[in-house]
């Protein structure tokens, strides 16, 4: 019998090729890393840092289950990303060592509830209601680094529906996953089980019930979901 007044939540655990799974502690986000994502969205980019928000690691889910749609919005949107899942501690880590810290590479979906998101931005209130929701970060299963390769060349894609609506190169990322880490270890120690969102492609909109969202990079495990 544990000394807890209820069970704690377990940790979500995201499957990786081959080896047994990966428990998510941490979801950090990176904002506008995408030069032409910004411009539609109404922003330039901010190239003298990046910037981050956060999801909690219970916002997670699995590829491949549904995602109902959630509460409080009329305008659910997709935002196809890398994920980078972290395998060592990193503080204050070099740009030169900041690969060191990163297990592998996946596949996700930050889901936005971009009208919370906007009410917000226009009272110059945090984000959390528009990113940090139940089932707001999908996540497809994780490869390993050293069976992944060179990034840049790799076509991020998301399809809703069969059309492609993201369509673009990981080498369009204003921050590489480099830079992103030995920024981000600047303000937090990164630990394993933490993931990193590294922004969204030019594209993004609205999906509703019935929409099935099927997105890519390169051979990494497609993330997949249906809105139900």
């Amino acid at each position: 019998m544990t000394d807890t007044l209820f069970p704690q939540p377990p940790s979500p655990i995201i499957p990786v090729k081959g080896l047994p799974g990966f428990p998510v502690a941490r979801i950090f986000c990176v904002g506008r890393n995408y030069a032409a994502h910004a411009a539609e969205m109404g922003h330039q980019v901010d190239r003298e840092a990046p910037f981050y928000f956060t999801k909690s690691a219970h916002a997670v889910l699995p590829s491949g289950q549904d995602m109902p749609y959630p509460p409080r919005t009329a305008d659910l949107h997709h935002e196809m990303e890398l994920v980078v899942a972290i395998g060592a501690e990193a503080r204050e880590i070099s740009q030169a060592d900041a690969m060191d810290a990163v297990f592998g590479y996946g596949c996700g979906l930050d889901m936005t509830r971009r009208d919370l998101q906007a009410r917000a931005k226009e009272k110059r209130r945090p984000w959390d209601t528009g990113k940090d929701f139940e089932n707001a970060a999908i996540i497809a299963p994780i490869t390993r680094k050293e069976d992944v390769g060179p990034l840049g060349g790799l076509k991020i894609q998301l399809r809703v529906n069969d059309l492609v609506v993201q369509d673009a190169l990981l080498s369009d990322m204003v921050w590489s996953v480099r830079e992103i880490i030995a920024d981000l270890s600047t303000l937090y120690t990164l630990q394993p089980g933490d993931l990193i969102m590294t922004g969204t492609p030019a594209g993004v909109g609205p999906v509703t019930r019935g929409d099935v969202l099927h997105g890519t990079i390169g051979d990494l495990d497609p993330v997949r979901t249906h809105i139900v």
